[in-house]
């Protein structure tokens, strides 16, 4: 399939729409219901992001993330994350082969499952800090080391880790600083009772619906890169500063609620973040500029996991999400 991604920015913003909604129906026709979650994962992914999903087990987060990447034909790595994984079970290892020519012994690099498109991460939360790290330095520069050489990740690349919020021990929960590197978190809820019927009926029926690709590479790759194009109004821009700004206690523009209930506040790649989930949000509904709505849609899974509670907050049951919905409020 080759590119043909319109040049004109309306145009552009057209197609983008075409195909979010087009990729949507088709996985829709596997994954029943939860239509924020496959959006927000859309945009994470168009936004060069990633996603940490926090979620109960059998609720498709596997299903899901493979037919995402059905339809857009780019490969799928699963990695179930266990106690003993050592980053070299992610990254990849050297081994010793013999040259039949030559009788000599070399080394060769054998890619690991981190070399995919999209790689899933189940259960992130499972394996040690070392390993998490192997994972963490892909994320961020699309790159990884072993044995002293660096080796570039195929793009685009995408990292959906899970997390399970129910059973805690015996886990190594992402510190913040590490949890900041992923652009949204999202919460997977139980299915509604018509939905759960619907899922138990083709679910256990013998036929199988066929997933369409509808993007290739390329495409993502023009996509991502048109998103980084879309303006942005002042205002807006400096409302998008303002909300994340307005998380950091102890500050002069900090309200006495965030002073009161806040023990830490978001940083700067909040702000950058919101604005990209904007521009992708702005597209995926034919827009090319980015609107009030945009920011107001995207500030609970870019702001949840990084801003922290004090004891307080949890004396009163106030969650992050409550803090973030009275801020908005306020904007």
């Amino acid at each position: 399939m080759s590119s043909n991604v319109p040049q004109d920015p309306k145009a552009a913003a057209e197609f983008f729409e075409t195909s979010f909604n087009r990729i949507k129906t088709e996985i829709a026709k596997t994954v029943v219901g939860q239509h924020d979650v496959v959006e927000q994962l859309l945009i994470a992914l168009f936004s060069r992001g990633h996603c940490v999903l926090v979620g109960v087990p059998g609720l498709a987060k596997t299903l899901l993330i493979q037919t995402v990447a059905q339809t857009m034909n780019l490969s799928f790595n699963r990695v179930q994350f266990t106690p003993d994984l050592m980053p070299g079970d992610i990254t990849g290892t050297e081994v010793i082969e013999d040259n039949k020519n030559t009788g000599q012994k070399s080394f060769r690099f054998i890619k690991g499952p981190i070399f995919a498109n999209i790689v899933l991460a189940d259960e992130i939360n499972r394996t040690p800090p070392k390993t998490q790290a192997a994972l963490l330095e892909g994320m961020q520069e699309a790159t990884i080391t072993a044995s002293g050489n660096r080796y570039d990740l195929d793009l685009p690349f995408f990292v959906l880790a899970t997390q399970n919020p129910i059973e805690q021990e015996g886990t190594y929960p992402l510190p913040e600083a590490q949890l900041d590197r992923f652009m949204f978190n999202i919460w997977l809820d139980y299915p509604s009772f018509d939905e759960e019927i619907q899922i138990v009926s083709q679910t256990t029926a013998p036929r199988k619906s066929e997933i369409l690709s509808i993007l290739d590479k390329t495409q993502i790759l023009e996509l991502q890169d048109l998103v980084r194009q879309v303006p942005v109004p002042d205002h807006v821009l400096k409302q998008a500063v303002k909300l994340v700004t307005m998380t950091r206690p102890g500050r002069d523009e900090s309200s006495d609620f965030v002073n009161q209930y806040l023990g830490w506040g978001a940083g700067p790649r909040a702000s950058q973040y919101i604005i990209l989930g904007a521009k992708t949000r702005a597209l995926s509904r034919g827009r090319y500029n980015v609107e009030m709505e945009d920011l107001k849609a995207l500030a609970v899974p870019v702001l949840r996991h990084r801003i922290v509670t004090n004891y307080a907050a949890e004396a009163e049951g106030i969650s992050t999400v409550d803090v973030i919905h009275k801020l908005l409020e306020s904007l």
